[in-house]
């Protein structure tokens, strides 16, 4: 009987040739085991994403050559980008904080949006970053390049020229880089665009869009302080409308707030526990910390059990998001009592703004002071539909019109999941086509078609309850590990197959529909729409997301070997460590405090003579 069935060929099962022609073809490597080839990762995008990028890949991957691109001019990705009133995180402050990076003096419990650039650039020049980051360097085109296994990109870089009268100008050019694994980190909040709104360009006062509050180097408040005689027209009903339009109520003669959409508003998150914790008012909106507060924060022990705790108490509702249980029950008669009483001054805008959707159906936020400052009376909440902008105000579809000097549009950004930019995988597919009637992932890290191309933020990647960023660092984790093994096994691609994406596909069409995201509510969870396929939501808890990619399921990918390399088993080597071959490093590195793994119970390191 033969090596193989009959009527199989020796290349058939496996797609490799017969052992003979391997030993005849077989050269062994002229590297050690642990000599690692060069690698060259790119990333894009300059935010949590990037900056964590910046830290863990150097740290963890050797002989690396890595770049981070960003077009901004300012490391924070959204948080540089996004300057309007009353910015600010919509979690916990403590809860919005690398694992690894802990800050005890934030200023609130929900900290404003220039404290948080502030913390994201204070790590950025404690692991000294910048020697990775290029600011003003924006891709504009991606391309696999299948005989080579590269990336090759094409990068704008802006340049600012002063001319001989002193006055600047901008000046684009244009250059080549490859990477071997490109990394996006581009996240779901950086391509906005103005709503379909008729005549939205025949206003002449100002108009502005919150994701472009463009203030120059001031601050909004110094940019709003002539504002105390304008009337301001606030469009939307989203996380950044609901922190707008408590920020300038006090700052402006008028604001009326145009509702299309039904929302829910929270009680603070985690305000219980911080009551708790802290022995504070438990119904405070945003709690400001006091001196005493930081002083405490400041022991190293109270603060980790303070951070602890509350992280934990954030993990804790995933379940509401579940269709009629409990805890979605109590939330929406917990949020429906709350927004009532706030509400009890104009009792008609709960009518027109309580859903009758279960809560988290849209993204949910604790929105401090927002109902308040609807109640007073400089605010007006209009929930009858724009029918276009004029040139001095808004008409609405009853004939009905108002005069604004200042119009901002709070009405969110792109979610389709498109780049900006054309990435080209395998075959000449963009991602485009590829992510066309809705995008599909392999558990939100990668997509078949598009070897050696990993992201962050990608669809399916938000989380309806508990914090985003220990999901971004695990995904950077992710791509690390995949990085690692096309290194170390000198590998030419590594590409997840098509079958596994199509599993995840499965799993998330018959997950979603237990869940209240499934729900009809307009929503940037389901690209804008009302109904259809959910995009933007791990399929699970941010506790299960982090759980799922922890070890990586590599039979769930493709390899291609280098060129010229035939046997699987190449990345041997020549049958030594580097330290051996240069006579130089460790070579009991296993006995190393970093390598010793000392069992729990009566464990000592040092030797003890039996008796």
């Amino acid at each position: 009987m033969g090596e193989y069935p009959e009527g199989t060929s020796s290349t058939s099962l496996h797609g490799s040739p017969n052992a003979s022609q391997l030993n005849d073809d077989f050269k062994l490597g002229t590297f050690s085991i642990d000599e690692y080839r060069p690698i060259k990762v790119v990333v894009i995008g300059a935010g949590f994403s990037g900056i964590i990028a910046g830290i863990r890949f150097p740290q963890r991957v050797p002989n690396l050559d890595l770049t981070i691109y960003d077009q901004n001019a300012g490391i924070g990705g959204t948080w540089y980008t996004n300057k309007y009133p009353g910015l600010a995180c919509d979690i916990p402050s403590h809860c919005y904080q690398l694992t690894f990076e802990s800050k005890t003096d934030w200023s609130s419990f929900y900290a404003p949006g220039a404290e948080i650039r502030s913390y994201l650039q204070s790590i950025v020049d404690k692991y000294k970053l910048m020697r990775y980051i290029k600011l003003r360097h924006r891709l504009v085109h991606a391309r696999y390049d299948e005989p080579t296994g590269k990336w090759h990109l094409r990068i704008r870089r802006l340049m600012v020229q002063t001319n001989g009268a002193g006055s600047e100008a901008e000046v684009y050019e244009e250059f080549e880089d490859t990477a071997d694994v490109l990394f996006t980190g581009v996240g779901s909040l950086s391509r906005w665009g103005w709503p379909d709104i008729a005549g939205l360009r025949d206003f002449k006062g100002e108009l502005f869009h919150t994701a472009d509050f463009d203030v120059g180097n001031k601050t909004w408040q110094e940019a709003t302080e002539d504002w105390q005689n304008k009337r301001v027209g606030v469009v939307g009903v989203g996380s950044s409308a609901i922190q707008i339009v408590p920020a300038l109520q006090p700052r402006v003669a008028k604001i009326v707030n145009f509702v299309r959409g039904k929302t829910w508003i929270s009680t603070p998150f985690a305000s219980a526990k911080l009551a708790e914790l802290l022995k504070r008012d438990p119904d405070a909106q945003n709690y400001v910390f006091t001196d005493e507060d930081k002083a405490a924060f400041r022991d190293p022990e109270f603060y980790k059990h303070f951070r602890h705790e509350l992280e934990a108490d954030l993990n804790s509702v995933h379940q509401s998001t579940l269709k009629d249980s409990g805890m979605q029950s109590n939330a929406r008669a917990a949020f429906h009592a709350h927004m009532v009483k706030k509400l009890a001054k104009k009792p008609w805008i709960a009518d027109l703004l309580i859903p009758q959707f279960g809560v988290a159906c849209r993204r949910l936020t604790s929105g401090p002071g927002y109902l308040e400052a609807l109640c007073e009376d400089n605010v007006d909440f209009v929930a009858t539909h724009i029918k276009h902008i004029t040139s001095t105000g808004i008409e609405l579809v009853d004939g009905t019109h108002q005069d604004f000097d200042v119009i901002i549009c709070a009405t969110g950004y792109d979610y389709s999941f498109h780049f900006d930019f054309p990435l080209i995988g395998r075959g000449g597919v963009s991602i485009q086509e590829k992510w066309t009637p809705h995008p599909s992932t392999y558990l939100a890290v990668c997509t078949d078609g598009f070897p050696n191309c990993f992201m962050s933020l990608g669809p399916n990647s938000g989380v309806g309850s508990g914090s985003l960023l220990v999901l971004i660092e695990r995904q950077i984790d992710y791509a690390i590990e995949a990085t690692k093994k096309l290194q170390r096994e000198r590998l030419k691609s590594i590409e997840v197959k098509q079958e596994a994406v199509k599993d995840f596909d499965a799993y998330l069409e018959h997950y979603f529909p237990k869940t209240v995201y499934s729900e009809k509510c307009r929503s940037w969870y389901k690209m804008g729409k009302e109904q259809g396929r959910v995009v933007a939501l791990w399929p699970g808890s941010c506790l299960h997301a982090v759980r799922a990619i922890q070890y990586p399921r590599w039979e769930d990918y493709n390899y291609e070997y280098a060129d010229g390399v035939r046997n699987r088993m190449h990345w041997l080597g020549d049958g030594q460590t580097y330290d051996e071959k240069t006579m130089q490093g460790d070579r009991a590195w296993y006995l190393s405090d970093e390598e010793v793994d000392i069992p729990p119970g009566k464990a000592s390191s040092s030797y003890t003579k039996p008796n």
